[in-house]
């Protein structure tokens, strides 16, 4: 009789192991799919983030540009764009040609 309780019970204690291992397994892999349910739809919207932070920056960039131009004497702009023809080699025989074609 008392070697049928012991059964008995290593038998429940057996399926009780079994059950929590199944149980913590089902769990894991519930968690693990929302965790990644979560990265997936965190990840685009920190690339989201990045490209909307870049394209401001540009924007804000060229903004500077367009005040400086706005804002500064015509006569320095002129001559810093002159300036920058002459130190551009590239760019000499282009605009010498485009002066003769309007002359």
């Amino acid at each position: 009789m008392m070697g049928e309780q012991i059964i008995i019970a290593m038998t429940i204690v057996a399926m009780a192991l079994i059950f929590g291992m199944t149980l913590n397994g089902i769990v894991d892999k519930v968690m693990q799919g929302r965790r990644l349910r979560h990265e997936a739809r965190a990840e685009p919207q920190s690339q989201d983030v990045r490209a909307i932070a870049e394209r401001q920056q540009m924007i804000e960039d060229r903004l500077r540009v367009l005040e400086r131009i706005a804002t500064d004497r015509g006569s320095v702009l002129a001559d810093e764009i002159e300036a920058l023809r002459r130190d551009t080699p590239a760019l000499a025989p282009a605009q010498r040609q485009t002066e003769d074609a309007v002359q």
